[in-house]
């Protein structure tokens, strides 16, 4: 067993494990199960009439079902048109796209306000489905009336994020999945350490197992401790 705790890190964006990740197939339900087989069958095959509006707490998963939608759109060699608060302007919408993408839409700038806006004149104007997400229900967005309504103007679901229970149980699932041995002081230390973000803390879990794998060492709090300070050197 090695026991080198200098033991060097390969960088791996954690914002691209969590979106390798983000499947309908991994998104877990949990309170929002009644709905769920409805709201994955409008996000796999989004119709150009109906916009739908996403919106719950940080880590109900509605980035997740974003990005799962993209994946499904891809695999079937269509282009998505993806926008979010973090991307800078202007917002340029390609000729072959076949669906809008407008995430976090609550943190949009004037900027980006008016660039959603335009994107659903646009969607209207060529026929494109358009997908959205955000923090909280259309009528309580601050942002500029015409685009508040029409976020609002189509199908709207409210996500509910998984509880602690849930999130230690998928947690502990996935690494028996892996063969991981995930002890309660890994756990707890994960919960308060990271973000209570599933589809990052299952990044995360992605993370360890290959860092645990190469140092040949069980999961400990000090070697998830040393793999996060590894990750956040520059």
């Amino acid at each position: 067993m090695k026991t080198d705790d200098s033991l060097p890190v390969r960088q791996v964006p954690l914002a691209f494990e969590a979106e390798r990740l983000c499947q309908f197939d991994t998104y877990w339900p949990g309170a929002n199960h009644p709905q769920w087989p409805h709201l994955r069958q409008i996000l796999s095959l989004p119709q150009a009439a109906l916009p739908v509006y996403l919106w719950g707490a940080i880590g109900s998963g509605k980035t997740h079902l974003l990005r799962a939608a993209r994946a499904e759109a891809e695999a079937r060699g269509e282009q998505v048109a993806w926008f979010d608060a973090d991307m800078s302007m202007p917002w340029v919408l390609d000729d072959d796209a076949s669906l809008i993408v407008l995430d976090d839409c609550d943190r949009f700038d004037a900027a980006q306000q008016h660039a959603a806006f335009v994107m659903f004149v646009e969607a209207v104007s060529r026929e494109l489905p358009l997908l959205a997400a955000g923090h909280l229900p259309p009528v309580d967005l601050e942002v500029r009336d015409d685009l508040r309504s029409r976020l609002g103007w189509g199908l709207v679901f409210q996500l509910i994020p998984p509880t602690e229970e849930e999130m230690r149980l998928l947690l502990r699932r996935e690494a028996d999945r892996r063969g991981i041995f995930l002890s309660d002081d890994v756990m707890d230390f994960l919960l308060r350490r990271l973000a209570r973000n599933l589809s990052h803390l299952m990044a995360v879990l992605d993370r360890i197992d290959r860092y645990a794998l190469a140092a040949q060492r069980a999961v400990t709090v000090p070697l998830v401790r040393q793999m996060l300070a590894a990750e956040e050197q520059p």
